[in-house]
């Protein structure tokens, strides 16, 4: 949907993907919301974090909601209020996690490009300004209907960018990215079980 990222390679591959300097992470095998994730904005390439507090959401009392949103779908990103203001982010990823069967007995499975390239997933960005007056930056990912790879483990998918397409999601119109908002075409990625990853572990 994606459930869970990974990025492996190394960050000088990153950085030619994404077009500029990016953050010196180590290899990361799991990276789940509630962490900082590499995201490349109009203004450049940053950590932020993976869930999104919807700025000026509040409840009946007109208290602040401190709900994340980890995924934003794509029939409703640009349509609804929660998702006012926001700007838009890519973040580089070789590929995610889906589990599927029952609790405690589900199985982790592996997905990425059968060419092993790198993923862009587009991305909702903005700054929640935090109790204390710290700001934070916050990603959520754009998620569509699935390709046929993907269909049998998960009703959603993210949406994956090629790389000539980056500018256009970061610096076009609506109508522009609106056309990108697409699984990706069937037959371009590999599935297998993840039965090698520490999930407890970076």
């Amino acid at each position: 949907m994606p459930g869970r990222l990974f990025l492996t390679r190394p960050m000088m591959e990153v950085a030619s993907f994404l077009g500029g300097p990016v953050p010196e992470d180590a290899p990361r095998f799991n990276i789940s919301p509630g962490q900082d994730v590499i995201a490349r904005t109009s203004n450049g390439i940053a950590h932020a974090r993976w869930g999104m507090i919807p700025v000026g959401r509040t409840n009946a009392r007109g208290r602040p909601v401190l709900e994340t949103i980890v995924n934003a779908r794509s029939e409703t990103v640009f349509d609804k209020s929660a998702f006012d203001g926001v700007t838009r982010a890519v973040v580089p990823a070789d590929g995610w996690y889906e589990w599927t069967g029952e609790v405690r007995r589900k199985t982790a499975w592996r997905i990425r490009r059968k060419d092993a390239s790198l993923m862009a997933f587009a991305a909702i960005h903005d700054i929640w300004a935090a109790p204390g007056g710290r700001e934070v930056a916050q990603i959520a990912t754009v998620t569509c209907p699935p390709n046929a790879d993907v269909r049998d483990i998960h009703h959603r998918m993210g949406v994956i960018l090629d790389q000539d397409q980056i500018e256009t999601w970061l610096n076009g119109t609506v109508e522009e990215v609106t056309r990108l908002m697409q699984p990706l075409p069937d037959g371009t990625l590999r599935i297998e079980v993840a039965d090698d990853v520490d999930w407890s572990g970076p």
